[in-house]
């Protein structure tokens, strides 16, 4: 509630709650509507954008394309809530971000559709100024490219009765005011409305105010334009104000109230008759004539005879009014439906089209009561609210009962708190239908029914009212409280025919007036006989629209209109639309008014429930604002008046009813998310391309469930943030879209690689077409050349002017016969094309007649059905009744046989009597004993009787003294139970409320674990790009160098290729020095006549030899400048690239030092981690040297036991002695003989070892120092990150020190507010006290009423006892008068006692009440202080804890500074003890390989010599004993073999730590 008033208070009326859109309606038009921000949600997911009706328009649109499914938009709400405005912007939106081939479809054409739509469908209600009095599906039909192909809108429950009868203060429908204010002089003559009647039968009257004139005046104009933009033409138009303009009239015309059922006034009927086109005549007898004949028809389609006489008296009972106001709305029925098939006509198109989206608006809740108004609801308000409902019910089965189920069927345990039930109660009591509902019967039977059923049977019923209506239907559903609205939902009202029905859970209570509701259930044949008048009109522009639409099926029974479309989805939807109406009871039902309700409501939940429905949830933000009200809120407003505009109980009320919250606890608390197995591999796998590669690409994954868990694995989610099912993966609310998020980068990523691989393949064909172009031109250039030095050659020029002769007939022939391919070609297409146009013709005649065809033998099929139903449930009833007629006639003979024996026994009885008296008439003497007898038996049943009436009345008394006490003894258990019970509901709501805050702590717990989880992520993928970037760094730096060498080349070679030009260049010139010489020299020849043709033939000779090798250096002259060039292309380009990887570079590098202050944080964690290492470490050795301790202590203890050891132990150890004798010997044999063999070699050995050891500890050092240096740079970062996290726990403590300022003052404010309570608890206490004072003298004034009524009693049962005597002493009457008078006063004292005693009771009860709150008042105040208290003391332990953290950052500053001199200490000693335990480790190994080559060889002597000199038993004993004692040794050996590994694993692990006499210690060990 917070959350939506803050933000409706800034003028944001949308907001998400889970799945769901909640719209509060702002009573204005804000600037948020707009083409920009349509721009802004156009391809973005639900999770990147605002809350918006567009977002709810763009999730639908997107999950259309991913999913090739049908979806749907469902808005729900309270009528005014501006559902229908909602509509329309998810329409504008769709067609404006989709778009439509050619732009059929444009939001102009949708803007005319509405206001057509508002002209002829919305009324000013009570409820709202413009509200829809019918409702509509718009279906938008997409193709395979997402673009809109075609559409349509299909309309149902129209309130068309509106027409002619409405509530008060409310008008008809908006058409009829735009058209008396708008039309012109010429179309007003033709309507015949230059004369407005003072009064109309319909109420149909012009406007009164001038501002609203204007208005309706403005609204016809844009109609008019709205027409012509969706291509309704001139004539179609005037057809429609015809209509209208008839209506018009009828409503002045009137109808009689008495007598003959006509007109009451016959002029304006003629101009009713004139403007449809018929007679007056044909219009009087389409009204009235002939209506109890029709009605008789229509109430009888049960079937039977009998029918048709009960009938009769309903038919007469219909007024001439009744039959006046059925042609008009029927009139307006058609009228609608010719206007929404109008609609359709310019929205369809013959595109194809692959799947939907439907947008379903419906009229809101309506409750008079809301509006301040003191009537009843009407039959139609109860049809829009029951649709309301059905609407809510999918909501519930949507986001409640499904998702249970489907978690039930995986497998999932989940703990939700109770979800409550749907709203089917409410809908049962309107729609049940009984088992037997296809049995034609007419008997009302007790099986529970809906209210619209009964409607329908009491219409039929001889003698049916509302009120045997409402009985009916309070015994079915009525509560046994009538007074308590919590145990059912339907309630009897103040008045006979009124109830109370409770929708959206009990939440909205409307009171509904049954008066006139049967005349619905009544067939009119007047409402029938208005199509066929306006199909016979004379008039042809109505008779040609009417006739044609007659033709096609564009309305179903009457009740569903807008099914034209010759699209694959269009008629899939009325296909499933006709199914409705012709399967089981609806093809024997579809006929009855009442149950078209019901079947027109199924129709829509079937074609909604098909696809996935997105729900909006539209709200009012006040209730003043309902009844349209001048109150605004404007844009300008602070969000303090927007927050004012708000009414918090009314917005409560429809949370609550619409169930929002629960749905958003199971949308948090669930899985709201899930894909099966295969779609989700299939879709994610690319984000785990490594399991790909491990599996292969065309793997084939035999277990699916399987290979989802590798998948989510590797995606490292966490635990709590999946879940596996029993077929697919569910998902918490966000998994999903983030999983999505990655998808969507990581196919940007390879989408990318692809187009750089793709444009590399391009470039690369490219170079190589340059390089073959290039080749092209030297050719051409080279043939040029040649052509330049032979075009002046006279055969060359008889060669070209030749060979074109030659040619030019062979192209004359080939282009002739090029022409007459083309001809026939030309005749082929030609004749093709006429075959496809006639084909496709074919084919669309055959698709129309299939498609005609199935849904006739649908609808036949269905039919059939329903019949074969009807006559199974017959012939099953005949049957059943036949068994009881055979049963009843077995028992009526069986009944018929004992009455004839009890006849004959009676017979018998009657004879024995009368022998009898014959009898006792003989025996007269005897009858005088018998007398006596008989009247003392009689004095003695007379005496039993008097005593046993005394025993009965003692008895009485005491069962009713019992009585009272036990009923005093109930009353407090009573007591007792309701107070037990209200302890139970707190405790209750105190463990819900407890309940949701342990899920809401959990969900939080769960969010910081995943939030811990990213962070892990992120720092794992930090180190990974850290060290990638590093490498790329080296990568580049290699580039570079490389880059710098190869430029350094490409400068040298461009210096020795300028060299050589300006060398050519000095040739060149050379050379035409040469030339002008041998010009010069030419000259002279010339000019000597004397010289000889020899000499100048070898002068020309020279010359043309200079002029070819001129020629050859212009050309390589000419291929050096084209490389100088190509080589100072390939410099700028490697220039440009060498500065394009500068800036990439330092981008990177910003970005990773961006990184890398992330880290520090990081670092400290690392910091705080080495020190607890270190501490266990530290700890590890203190245990080492323990143990090392107790191992000597067992050495010790073990030596003092063999000291004290049997023979064999000595046996043992002499055996030992000697084998370490022979050791010592054979280790000192090695040693001289090492000392005597070759000195050199051991000295050589020695420099080798000592050098290799050298370079080792060089190595070692140098590595030691660089680690070194690398540590302390990290001590130096720790150190200042150490700095400021010291200054911002500094900040952190002086923000803890103004909060704790502020908890103290506000302890103070606490504290007077407790000083006040207690003040005020202190005057309760007085107060209570006096009460219990009153409570104690109202006990004692009880008291003395019991005793006064104890001997009230008392004299009763005296006087009662006394009026027993004087009655058995027969006194008089007028005594026992008087006493009765006197007990009737006594009696009433005592009820006066009575009602005194409950009085003071109830007293009691409240003052204990109010006793019992102030007590709870003072321990509420007390349990805030406390808290207040220990918060305070909590805060006061932040500070100190803070202040700890600070000085342990400061030791922890100083010993990090200390251990880095220790550290840098320590290498010295390091590089030293390194050498020197190497050399001892070489030695000691060898040593002990030694030693153990010598033990077994000692070992083996030994036990060969005992088994020689022991006998055979001994012998066994040794040798038995010799494998244990190998066993032994070798256990000892593979212990001293790990404690020596072990050993070098400390030192190697603690090198840093320990000392190094530790260390040699533990390596000799």
């Amino acid at each position: 509630m917070h959350c939506l008033r803050q933000r409706y208070g800034g003028n944001l009326i949308h907001s998400y709650a889970g799945p769901n859109m909640v719209v509060i309606n702002p009573l204005s038009t804000p600037s948020m509507y707009s083409e920009k921000v349509m721009h802004m949600f156009k391809g973005c997911r639900r999770e990147d954008t605002a809350p918006h009706i567009y977002s709810v328009a763009q999730s639908a649109y997107r999950n259309l394309l991913t999913t090739r499914q049908d979806q749907s938009v469902v808005l729900l709400g309270k009528s005014g809530s501006g559902k229908t405005t909602n509509c329309q912007h998810l329409v504008q939106y769709l067609v404006s971000i989709a778009g439509s081939t050619g732009k059929i479809f444009s939001a102009e054409k949708w803007q005319a559709v509405y206001t057509i739509l508002e002209a002829f469908g919305n009324s000013s209600t009570a409820m709202n100024t413009n509200a829809s009095r019918f409702s509509h599906v718009v279906s938008l039909d997409f193709d395979q490219a997402g673009q809109v192909a075609s559409a349509s809108i299909q309309t149902m429950l129209l309130e068309k009765l509106r027409v002619s009868r409405r509530p008060e203060a409310e008008s008809t429908f908006n058409i009829f005011y735009y058209m008396m204010a708008g039309a012109d002089s010429s179309l007003r003559t033709e309507l015949h409305l230059n004369h407005i009647a003072e009064n109309s039968a319909f109420g149909i009257l012009p406007q009164s105010k001038p501002e609203d004139k204007q208005r309706a005046l403005q609204q016809f104009t844009k109609l008019q334009a709205a027409m012509k933009v969706l291509g309704i033409s001139g004539e179609e138009q005037k057809a429609l104000w015809l209509i209208l303009g008839a209506i018009y009239h009828l409503g002045a015309a009137g109808a009689t109230k008495a007598g003959r059922r006509q007109f009451a006034r016959h002029e304006w009927a003629q101009k009713a008759a004139y403007l449809l086109g018929c007679t007056l005549e044909e219009l009087s007898s389409s009204i009235f004539k002939h209506q109890a004949k029709g009605l008789k028809r229509s109430t009888s389609f049960r079937g039977g005879p009998d029918e048709a006489g009960q009938g009769e008296s309903s038919g007469s009972k219909v007024t001439a009014l009744e039959c006046l106001e059925a042609m008009a709305s029927g009139l307006y029925s058609e009228l609608f439906t010719l206007v929404i098939s109008l609609i359709n006509r310019a929205l369809k198109s013959s595109q194809n089209s692959l799947c939907s989206l439907l947008i379903v608006d419906t009229p809101g809740f309506q409750n008079p009561r809301l509006a301040q108004q003191q009537r009843g609801a009407t039959f139609e308000e109860l049809c829009h609210n029951y649709t309301q409902e059905r609407l809510q019910t999918l909501f519930h089965q949507r986001t409640f009962v499904q998702e249970l189920e489907r978690y039930k069927e995986e497998n999932i345990e989940l703990a939700l708190d109770d979800i409550e039930s749907s709203t089917s109660l409410s809908v049962a009591a309107i729609d049940q239908a009984s088992t037997q509902a296809l049995v034609r019967t007419l008997a009302r039977t007790d099986e529970a029914r809906g209210l619209l059923w009964l409607m329908e049977e009491e219409a039929v019923q001889p003698g049916g009212s509302e009120e045997t209506m409402l009985e009916r239907l309070f015994s079915y559903y009525g509560s046994a409280q009538g007074e308590n609205k919590g145990t059912g939902l339907l309630l009897r009202g103040e008045k006979p025919h009124l109830f109370l029905l409770g929708h959206s859970h009990g939440t909205d209570w409307v009171e509904y007036n049954t008066q006139g509701w049967l005349s619905h259930a009544k067939h009119n044949p007047a409402a029938q006989n208005a199509a066929t008048l306006l199909q016979d009109s004379q008039k042809k522009n109505i008779s040609g629209l009417f006739m044609g639409r007659a033709s096609g099926a564009t309305v179903l029974s009457g009740s569903i209109a807008g099914l034209e479309g010759s699209s694959q989805l269009a008629l899939r939807r009325a296909t499933s639309m006709r199914k409705t109406f012709t399967t089981g009871m609806a093809a024997v039902k579809k006929k009855s008014l009442c149950i078209q309700v019901k079947l027109q409501v199924d129709a829509l939940i079937d074609m909604v429930r098909r696809s996935k429905v997105h729900f909006v949830h539209c709200l009012l933000p006040k209730a003043e604002a309902v009844g349209g009200g001048d109150l605004r809120v404007t844009h300008g407003e602070s969000p303090d008046s927007g927050l004012m505009t708000l009414d918090v109980g009314l917005l409560r009320a429809q949370l609550r009813g619409s169930k929002l919250l629960d749905a958003l606890r199971i949308h948090r608390q669930g899985y709201p998310d899930h894909m099966v197995f295969s779609e989700f591999r299939r879709r994610f796998d690319v984000l785990a391309p490594h399991l790909t590669k491990k599996h292969g690409r065309h793997y084939l994954v035999t277990d699916e469930k399987r290979a989802v868990e590798e998948l989510l694995e590797s995606l490292e989610l966490e635990k709590s943030t999946y879940h596996m099912g029993l077929s697919r993966v569910f998902f918490r609310a966000g998994t999903l879209s983030r999983l999505e998020e990655q998808r969507d980068l990581q196919t940007r990523r390879n989408i990318s690689l692809f187009q750089a691989a793709c444009r590399g393949y391009l470039s690369r064909q490219a170079f190589k077409k340059r390089k073959i172009q290039d080749l092209a031109i030297r050719c051409i250039q080279k043939n040029i050349k040649k052509n330049r030095g032979v075009k002046d050659w006279p055969w060359w020029k008889l060669f070209t002017t030749v060979r074109p002769l030659i040619e030019v007939q062979l192209t004359e022939e080939q282009i002739r016969g090029k022409d007459e391919e083309i001809q026939q070609l030309k005749q082929k297409l030609e004749k093709i094309e006429k075959e496809r146009n006639e084909l496709r013709l074919n084919s669309d005649r055959l698709e129309s007649r299939i498609t005609e065809l199935s849904s006739e033998l649908a609808d036949e099929r269905n039919t059939g059905e329903s019949a074969s139903q009807l006559l199974e449930t017959e012939t099953s009833e005949r049957l059943r009744l036949e068994k009881d007629m055979k049963d009843l006639q077995t028992k009526f003979d069986s009944m018929k046989k004992q009455m004839e024996s009890m006849e004959m026994e009676v017979m018998e009885a009657r004879l024995i009597r009368a022998s009898e008296l014959n009898g006792e008439m003989e025996d007269d003497d005897t009858g005088g004993e018998w007398r006596l007898k008989y009247e003392r038996a009689i004095r003695e049943i007379e005496f039993t009787k008097k005593r046993l009436q005394q025993e009965f009345d003692d008895k009485l008394e005491v069962e009713q003294q019992n009585k009272r006490q036990l009923e005093r003894r109930i009353s407090d258990l009573q007591a007792d139970y309701e107070e037990s019970q209200r302890n139970i509901q707190q405790l209750k709501k105190k463990t819900q409320r407890l309940t949701a805050e342990l899920q809401d702590t959990k969900l939080h717990l769960e969010g910081q674990q995943s939030r811990n989880h990213d962070l892990e992520k992120k720092q794992r993928k930090f180190d990974s790009e850290l060290s990638a970037a590093q490498e790329e760094v080296q990568r580049e730096k290699s580039l570079r160098e490389k880059l710098a060498r190869e430029k350094d080349m490409l400068t040298g070679e461009t210096f020795s290729l300028r060299q050589q030009l300006e060398d050519k260049d000095l040739e060149v010139c050379a050379v035409n020095l040469k030339v002008d010489q041998l010009e010069a020299e030419l000259l002279d020849l010339n000019s000597q006549e004397s010289k000889d043709e020899a000499s100048l033939a070898k002068v020309r000779k020279q010359l043309r030899d200079m002029e070819a090798k001129l020629k050859d250096q212009e050309e390589e002259l000419d291929e050096q400048a084209g490389t100088i060039q190509m080589l100072e292309q390939a410099k700028l380009r490697l220039e440009m690239e060498m500065e394009r990887l500068r800036q990439t570079h330092s981008k990177e590098i910003e970005s990773k030092d961006d990184e890398v202050e992330e880290i520090r944080q990081s670092c400290n964690k690392k910091l705080k981690q080495m020190e607890v290492q270190l501490e266990e470490e530290y700890d590890e050795k203190q245990k080492v040297l323990k143990e090392k301790r107790e191992l000597e202590s067992k050495l010790l203890s073990a030596q003092d036991k063999v000291r004290g050891g049997d023979i064999e132990t000595e046996k043992r150890l002499r055996k030992d002695l000697k084998r370490t004798k022979a050791l010592l010997a054979d280790a000192q044999i090695m040693l001289d003989h090492i000392k005597n063999n070759a000195p050199s070699k051991r000295e050589i050995a020695q420099l080798k070892n000592q050098l290799e050891e050298s370079e080792f500890t060089c190595a070692a050092a140098v590595k030691a120092r660089k680690s070194m240096e690398v540590e302390i740079e990290d001590l130096h970062v720790q150190m200042e990150d150490i700095s400021k996290t010291k200054q911002a726990l500094e900040e952190q403590l002086s923000r803890l020190q103004r909060e704790k300022n502020d908890l103290q003052s506000r302890m103070e404010e606490d504290q007077e507010d407790l000083n006040e309570l207690m003040k005020k608890h202190k005057a309760a206490v007085a107060q209570s006290a006096q009460n219990l004072a009153q409570i104690t003298d109202l006990q004692a004034q009880l008291e003395e009423a019991l005793k006064g009524k104890q001997e009230i009693l008392e004299k009763m049962q005296a006087l009662q006892s006394q009026l027993e005597f004087q009655e058995q002493s027969m006194v008089e009457k007028s005594l026992v008068s008087r006493q009765e008078a006197k007990n009737r006063e006594l009696e009433t004292k005592l009820e006066f006692e009575k009602t005194q005693v409950k009085r003071l009771e109830s007293l009691v009860a409240r003052l204990k009440e109010n006793l019992e709150k102030l007590t709870e008042e003072r321990d509420q105040r007390s349990s805030s202080e406390n808290r207040e208290k220990e918060q305070n003391k909590r805060l006061q332990r932040q500070i100190r804890d803070i202040k700890e953290e600070m000085g342990e950052l400061a030791k922890k500053e100083a010993e990090a500074s200390r251990k880095k001199h220790e550290l840098e200490m320590d290498i010295e000693s390091l590089e030293a003890a390194n050498q020197s335990l190497q050399a001892d480790l070489k030695l000691a190994f060898k040593r002990i390989g030694d030693l153990q080559a010598a033990i077994e060889d000692e070992m083996e002597s030994d036990d060969n010599e005992d088994l020689i000199n022991s006998p055979p038993s001994q012998r066994r004993y040794c040798f038995d004993r010799s494998d244990e004692e190998k066993e032994e040794e070798e256990q000892e050996e593979g212990r001293a073999t790990e404690g020596s590994y072990y050993s070098r694993y400390r030192y190697s692990s603690h090198m840093k730590d320990d000392d190094v006499e530790d260390r040699l210690y533990g390596t000799t060990s």
